[in-house]
């Protein structure tokens, strides 16, 4: 299975699309659409919608996502958005602000 990154100090604004496992270590803005899992690293910061098959959150995203499984929002985690995800799992530690909707 191969994977993408967005390398920490890397800035992209625009439309994402991708088939395979993405990690953000730097920082992501407008649309994210991934049909495996995305992960979030301590240094990632998102500021977009996002809808993925899975998504892992240990550093800060501001936007909606839409998840076809599962969200888990990390230890020191941040999300500002509203949530829609079969499961949705927060750590102690994490901060959420959004609305969940668990009907998918």
């Amino acid at each position: 299975m191969s994977a993408t990154s967005i390398a920490e100090g890397l800035s992209v604004e625009g439309e994402i699309t991708c088939d395979e496992e993405l990690t953000v270590h730097g920082t992501l803005r407008g649309k994210l659409s991934c049909s495996d899992l995305v992960r979030v690293a301590s240094t990632g910061v998102i500021d977009a919608n996002v809808e993925a098959n899975s998504i892992s959150i240990e550093g800060q995203v501001t936007g909606d996502i839409v998840s076809a499984q599962r969200v888990d929002l990390q230890p020191g985690g941040r999300l500002v958005g509203d949530v829609k995800a079969a499961r949705l799992t927060i750590a102690d530690g994490a901060s959420f602000k959004g609305n969940v909707d668990m009907d998918v």
